[in-house]
């Protein structure tokens, strides 16, 4: 490592990715390299593309505190306004110029006698960098169902994620398998085009009613002559948000008020008893992802739309075969089965110190202490790693404090009297138990099968807490929890 000048590669290109590298260039780093596997940024919101794709955080809060928009046309943002507002701040803050395009990470490995990481991209070059930060995120990978016969079907198939813009669906017999949060956002915009959509659902979803609406000319000119009144329109939002953290994290039983409030709108929207039964949860609210839409029940009532609860036992060159035995004859299958959330930093092989590869290390599931360094990986950070997901709250407030908590690791670098960074495997063991203790007490510990879990049923994504309680856990470095490496050691 260059006195004074180390080198940091992040993996990524989406909030987390621009978001520390913005923080680096205005700190005065240069030698940043942004590895990115497409040929454009924005992680997730450049990938989901899919009809009616859009936000479930309100706009004003969903953006980096640096850099507020005056001009979002709804209080919840539609996908191609985030990915354009995240190209926005490349331009202006100047990092594109330190992206690499379609440059996919295969695998790091960290070389003990340089203290560098030796970054391996798909076409086989090797990158070397002092510092590798990963913002690969935890919906960066779509999962695709286990279903004996998926590949033998005939007629086209895609995973929302990778929309299949190309293919007329216009009066096409449709099938969508799976019920979260991108599902409830498309049925309700291909329903009206298709000849028949049949919705099979594995479990059903607590879905309450999106306060969503569009912001009038004369407010967005009055947020950005007045930016003050913005600004408090964000933390007016935090705090409303934060506050749900309570019900979440602390005493579950406040979230009766919330399934109260879920049952009336189901109520409401699905009048017929039957229809109403089968898009009843079987799981307590907020164990699984509480979703919000104002049209999915609207959807899933029309007369050529079905919702099948029977299980899928297999797909034929056809269709789909149920349990109960019907035959579904489908022209198209649609995949809104969510990301492989858990599999951290896969498919990627990373090997630390002494060859230690993290994929054995998280055998039992992912961990690292406060979500962003591993011990055995020196100099190695994560972005929205294990157990910084959120169910109340951004988290683009999140980023931005494990953000500031990497950049304190990297003046400390630069300052060239220790070589590495490595945190004590005492300090990430004691902050993870002390973690999984607060997970028992949270509504996600209620014996439901998420997206949140490991197949052991660990949790590994979700914060139990306050976002600002995590923001004082990451405002100061502590050099106790790491260990020491003085410049002159090998």
């Amino acid at each position: 490592m260059g006195s004074g000048r180390p080198s940091v590669t992040i993996i990524g290109s989406g909030f987390g990715g621009l978001g520390m590298a913005i923080a680096l260039r205005r700190a005065g780093v240069e030698d940043i390299t942004v590895l990115e596997r497409a040929d454009d940024l924005g992680g997730c919101w450049r990938e989901n593309t899919y009809p009616g794709a859009a936000c479930d955080v309100p706009s004003h809060l969903y953006s980096y505190s640096f850099e507020p928009k005056s001009d979002w046309s709804r209080r919840f943002a539609p996908q191609g306004e985030i990915l354009d507002y995240l190209r926005h701040c490349a331009r202006k803050y100047d990092v594109l110029r330190h992206i690499r395009f379609r440059a996919e990470v295969t695998g790091a490995r960290f070389d003990d006698g340089e203290n560098r990481w030796e970054v391996t991209l798909a076409d086989g070059t090797v990158h070397r960098t002092d510092i590798l930060v990963s913002a690969c995120g935890q919906l960066s990978r779509p999962a695709w169902p286990s279903i004996p016969g998926i590949e033998s079907f005939g007629g086209e198939i895609f995973h929302s994620a990778t929309w299949n813009h190309d293919y007329d669906l216009d009066g096409k017999e449709v099938a969508v398998i799976g019920t979260g949060a991108s599902a409830i956002q498309f049925v309700p915009q291909i329903a009206p085009r298709v000849h028949r959509l049949r919705l099979f659902q594995r479990g059903a979803a607590h879905v309450l009613p999106k306060p969503d609406y569009a912001y009038p000319p004369a407010v967005r000119a009055v947020f950005a002559k007045v930016p003050f009144l913005q600004r408090l329109s964000r933390w007016a939002t935090y705090w409303t948000l934060e506050s749900r953290a309570l019900a979440f994290t602390r005493f579950p039983q406040l979230m009766s008020a919330v399934d109260l409030r879920f049952k009336r709108h189901l109520r409401h929207r699905v009048p017929d008893p039957e229809a109403r039964a089968r898009l009843t949860p079987t799981d307590p609210i907020g164990c699984k992802r509480i979703l919000l839409s104002t049209d999915y029940y609207d959807a899933l009532t029309r007369p050529d739309v079905e919702v099948v609860t029977a299980g899928i036992e297999a797909i034929t060159p056809e269709g789909l075969v149920t349990a109960d035995g019907r035959r579904h004859v489908v022209d198209a299958i649609i995949l809104g089965t969510g990301f492989a959330a858990t599999e951290f930093l896969a498919p990627m092989r990373i090997t630390g110190r002494d060859g230690r590869d993290l994929h054995d290390a998280w055998a039992e599931g992912a961990e690292a202490h406060l979500g962003i360094t591993v011990s055995g990986f020196p100099n190695l950070f994560l972005l929205y790693g294990p157990n910084t997901n959120l169910g109340h709250s951004s988290i683009v407030f999140m980023l931005e404090s494990q953000i500031r908590y990497v950049l304190q690791a990297v003046r400390r670098l630069a300052r060239g009297d220790v070589r590495r960074l490595e945190v004590r495997a005492e300090a990430q063991r004691a902050s993870n138990e002390v973690l999984q203790r607060r997970i028992g007490a949270t509504v996600w510990d209620r014996g439901c099968n998420s997206w949140y879990t490991t197949d052991s049923g660990r949790n590994t994504n979700n914060w139990p807490g306050f976002t600002f309680a995590y923001r004082l856990a990451t405002r100061q470095l502590r050099e106790a929890d790491f260990v020491p490496q003085p410049a002159d050691a090998r």
